[in-house]
């Protein structure tokens, strides 16, 4: 009997003390819980693309040859410039010259070739004797570039502007001349004058 006794409390014992280590396990679980917050996540998203400069193509009486020329001659032709529709507005636009061929033509800034640029609300009207007159209700007041037929850079007054504008255009009247103190040394000679114009951006701006 007495063994039984022994047995039974030692059971009973082992019983409580594991029911104890239960007890101070659930004990340590619900102790975390006090140690949590609350909290909430939303969520944006903003997309980014660029813009781009471009010009539209390019009308243009340039590519048509010119023979005879003599001293105080001048040719003159109309220059359309067109500003694509999904570039952004442009900041400047400027020209640049250069020329192949007889240097002569082009390197003598004073009895050489010389440039002059106007421009006109509308498109240049070409008379009958090949003069240009603008036809609508302003034309520049002074010309945009007026010098030597070569240069770099020549920012082209206004033109950026006017290709900002709702028709995105911009009419020009190109005009070549030889000055009437060209000498004998400028007999029989050729030269081809490249125009290349260049848009750059507008200023920077908050969108």
């Amino acid at each position: 009997m007495r063994k039984n006794t022994t047995t039974n409390r030692r059971s009973n014992a082992t019983k409580v003390i594991a029911s104890v280590a239960l007890l101070a396990g659930a004990a340590s679980v619900a102790g975390l819980g006090t140690f949590g917050a609350f909290t909430d996540t939303t969520a944006a998203d903003q997309k980014v693309s660029t813009g781009t400069v471009e010009f539209d193509g390019l009308k243009t009486g340039l590519g048509v040859d010119v023979a005879g020329m003599v001293p105080g001659d001048w040719i003159e032709r109309p220059l359309t410039l067109t500003r694509a529709a999904n570039s952004v507005d442009f900041g400047t636009v400027t020209l640049t010259t250069t020329a192949t061929g007889d240097a002569l033509l082009t390197s003598d800034v004073t009895n050489g070739l010389q440039l002059a640029i106007d421009a006109c609300d509308v498109e240049w009207k070409v008379n009958a004797d090949k003069s240009m007159t603008c036809s609508g209700t302003a034309a520049s007041p002074v010309p945009l570039v007026e010098g030597a037929v070569l240069g770099a850079d020549r920012t082209l007054t206004g033109v950026a502007e006017a290709l900002n504008k709702v028709g995105k255009e911009s009419h020009l009247r190109v005009t070549l001349t030889l000055p009437k103190a060209a000498g004998n040394d400028f007999k029989n000679l050729s030269t081809t004058v490249k125009f290349d114009l260049t848009a750059t951006q507008r200023d920077g701006k908050a969108l």
